[in-house]
């Protein structure tokens, strides 16, 4: 039964999450103890296609040796074989499937500044790659499968074996695999989130007014022409994906200069091995101008240092309070999973999508638009169960968007 499970996942992901074309390339980025999974997935990549399915192949443990005793010098550095890897593979109009998978707290031992000079080399050299995933030139999808560490987080209490059981089963159905037809749900599923996405684009907000009783007292200004996005995605040539599975929310990009106010997290997030918790920050003019964390912080902090953009948010994102992930009541440790039970905000870089007309524009032109760039694109919870969201429309009506955390519409 359980392999019959691992399958229908397989091909879940990549006759809907990747929907993947005849002839056509699959990149797939894997733990290397995930490997299981991925050869299934390989498997079913080729039953339906796939021209060739090259793996990489990834080991968090072996990265955390290199972070630990490396010379400072190799994190400016980026490999140019990786580099040629990953654009030569997207301008041959690859598909790629990563699986996020990790210990969430691995890395804690390890100097942050390390890790976000590695991250600001690789966001460096591979930008052509990184663009055309944002802009949806190439289609993509996240998805994660369990490794025991993580597993072991999530459901301390448990046996190891049952740790992974139960974490197995909470991914499962967060995808909708035990659905009787899983691609016949997600058909379904998306429909209902872009009812939502729809009325959100018909009002056209100015404004969204966010408050709740942790502390969040936000201004989100809108930029002109934004587009409300969620549920599946497509490339200009009308290849549709979901490039995160599973996904329940909607969402835009801010104006870049038009957040004011604080925002405090709602729950930790897990970064790169770290986790970042009770935390706060504070905007004016869109930028970051103060923050504080009881756990992280010297993480929290080296995201935001990571350049001009990381000091401005990217994205703004409605998830329901009463949604299946959040039902679960578990704490995933893992962004994929969490930011899917909670409303949330991006630091960093914001998908030029978002804005009718922004896969045309340039850098310079997509600033003038509103749009934030940056080498960072880092999503953190902010979601609560007495949310509330006023929507302020351009000729200043007040319209309920969220009502004790959701959508009242």
């Amino acid at each position: 039964m359980f392999e019959k499970r691992l399958r229908k996942y397989a091909e879940l992901l990549v006759k809907t999450g990747i929907n993947l074309k005849p002839n056509q390339l699959l990149v797939v980025r894997s733990p290397i103890e995930c490997a299981d999974f991925t050869r299934v997935v390989t498997e079913v990549a080729y039953a339906n296609g796939a021209r060739e399915v090259i793996v990489l192949w990834g080991d968090e443990k072996t990265n955390k040796i290199k972070y630990m005793m490396a010379p400072e010098e190799i994190f400016d550095e980026f490999p140019e074989w990786q580099k040629t890897f990953y654009v030569d593979y997207a301008r041959n109009d690859a598909a790629f499937l990563s699986i996020s998978a990790s210990d969430p707290e691995l890395m804690k031992e390890v100097d942050p500044t390390r890790m976000m000079r590695a991250q600001r080399a690789s966001s460096t050299a591979i930008a052509e790659y990184r663009e055309r995933l944002m802009n949806n030139v190439n289609v993509w999808c996240v998805a994660s499968v369990p490794t025991v560490s993580w597993a072991e987080k999530v459901f301390s209490h448990e046996t190891q074996d049952k740790a992974v059981e139960k974490l197995w089963d909470a991914i499962l159905s967060a995808v909708r695999v035990d659905e009787e037809d899983p691609v016949a749900a997600w058909e379904v599923h998306k429909s209902a989130l872009k009812k939502n996405m729809e009325a959100l684009n018909q009002y056209d907000f100015k404004l969204l007014k966010y408050k709740n009783s942790i502390g969040t007292d936000l201004t989100i200004e809108l930029p002109e022409n934004h587009i409300w996005m969620g549920g599946s995605d497509f490339t200009k040539e009308g290849h549709e994906f979901i490039a995160n599975m599973p996904t329940e929310e909607i969402f835009t990009a801010p104006k870049r200069d038009g957040v004011n106010g604080k925002v405090v997290s709602a729950m930790p997030f897990n970064l790169n091995g770290n986790i970042v918790d009770d935390f706060e920050l504070i905007f004016k003019d869109g930028r970051i101008v103060d923050f504080n964390a009881k756990v992280g912080y010297d993480t929290l902090k080296n995201v935001i240092e990571t350049d001009e953009g990381s000091h401005f948010l990217g994205e703004v994102a409605l998830v329901p309070y009463d949604s299946p992930i959040s039902n679960t009541n578990i704490l995933f440790y893992n962004t994929l999973f969490d930011e899917n039970a909670s409303c949330h905000l991006a630091i960093g870089k914001a998908y030029p999508i978002c804005v009718k007309g922004g896969e045309d524009m340039d850098s310079e032109t997509l600033l003038k638009n509103g749009i934030n760039d940056s080498m960072t694109h880092e999503d953190f919870m902010i979601g609560t169960a007495d949310l509330d969201i006023i929507g302020i429309t351009k000729d200043g009506r007040e319209i309920q968007v969220f009502k004790d955390g959701n959508f009242s519409l």
